[in-house]
């Protein structure tokens, strides 16, 4: 059974990373994009993916408003912030937002992978 995550990051380039990196997880995951934080919520309501990847930086909503705008609607999908400036939030903001793991663009694909896949594992 197929597996959905929304990637939503500004940067054409960043998502075409991320879309590489989350399809060498399994064949069974479908990536979907988005270009902003607003259309990112827009299409979480509308699609309802499995999981939801983050930019913080990002035109018209940043990662953590959309994070908020979601679960304020009362999504439960898990959140992943994938963001240049992991470091700058705390877990507690994030947590505050309703994300649930936050990985650094910078070095740390191995990061990203390990973080989809225990948000993607059964319960």
């Amino acid at each position: 059974m197929s597996k959905t995550i929304l990637i939503a990051d500004d940067g054409v380039e960043m998502r075409k990373l991320t879309r590489k990196v989350i399809e060498t997880i399994s064949a069974s995951l479908v990536c979907i994009e988005a270009i902003d934080g607003l259309e990112a919520v827009e299409k979480t309501r509308e699609l309802a993916p499995d999981l939801v990847i983050l930019d913080l930086s990002m035109p018209r909503l940043n990662g953590l408003d959309a994070a908020r705008a979601l679960r304020s609607a009362g999504s439960r999908v898990p959140i992943i912030l994938f963001t240049l400036h992991a470091d700058s939030i705390s877990l507690l903001q994030a947590s505050a937002a309703g994300i649930d793991a936050i990985v650094a663009k910078v070095g740390d694909l191995e990061g990203l992978v390990s973080q989809v896949e225990r948000l993607l594992a059964p319960a």
